[in-house]
């Protein structure tokens, strides 16, 4: 099957395109839409731009539109946009994303695929939260955590490859502080700097600025792919 991958450069879109080779689905391309501000309920918008780098380390071609109006409107309909742009390019007969529990999400994407007559497919659907994020690891994505915007997770995170033993400490913050272990209540962002299907890792650099008492970001001001 021919397939197109909604893909913001984080950890659950790439944990979904990694699903897909294993799967032996034949992957075409990847569908990013950056929405005008990070204040949207639909799409990913932190360092969302940095997909164009890893879309070349990835040697899959991308479809890439920007959003600039607010409206969840336009951002619903440039996202149909750009997937029946992949099924007429790329003749993709089904889209995967890395929904992990947004029934908003999911929902959306369902209805704009099927008025496109094309399946979805989420391999994150409902998934044990914390086991995910070990097999992220065991699988060798390696992520960073670009922001933060809840209580009980360290500013220590910020802009560092996470390791198990970092993973350990988030699941165990997120059973003290009732917050989701993978982030889909918007609790942190992540960022993919390399992954077993990369020809060339990530690299970036960057400044942690504190927004708020239990709010920080890891602001990148320099990213370029380097050999492996």
């Amino acid at each position: 099957m021919r397939v197109g991958v909604l893909f913001s450069g984080g950890k659950d879109s790439t944990y979904s395109l990694h699903w897909a080779y294993i799967k032996g689905l034949s992957v075409k391309c990847l569908i990013t839409v950056e929405p005008s501000s990070s204040e949207s309920w639909m799409l990913h918008y932190p360092n969302v731009q940095l997909t164009k780098l890893q879309s070349l380390a990835l040697d899959v071609p991308q479809i890439y539109k920007r959003c600039m109006r607010k409206e969840v409107e336009k951002e619903v309909n440039l996202l149909k946009e750009a997937i029946s742009e992949a099924i007429k390019l790329y003749r993709i007969e089904a889209l995967v994303t890395g929904a992990l529990l947004s029934d908003y999400q999911r929902m959306t994407i369902e209805m704009l695929c099927g008025d496109l007559g094309i399946p979805v497919l989420s391999p994150l659907w409902r998934r044990n939260q914390e086991d995910y994020l070990f097999e992220l690891l065991e699988i060798g994505i390696k992520f960073i955590v670009t922001s933060i915007t809840v209580m009980g997770l360290s500013p220590k995170l910020l802009g560092k490859v996470i390791t198990r033993e970092n993973v350990e400490e988030i699941v165990a913050s997120s059973r003290k502080y009732k917050f989701n272990a993978a982030f889909e209540g918007g609790e942190a962002e992540t960022l993919v700097v390399d992954s077993p299907l990369f020809t060339k890792r990530l690299e970036v650099k960057g400044r942690i600025v504190r927004e708020g008492q239990y709010s920080w970001r890891y602001i990148i001001s320099e990213a370029r792919l380097v050999k492996k």
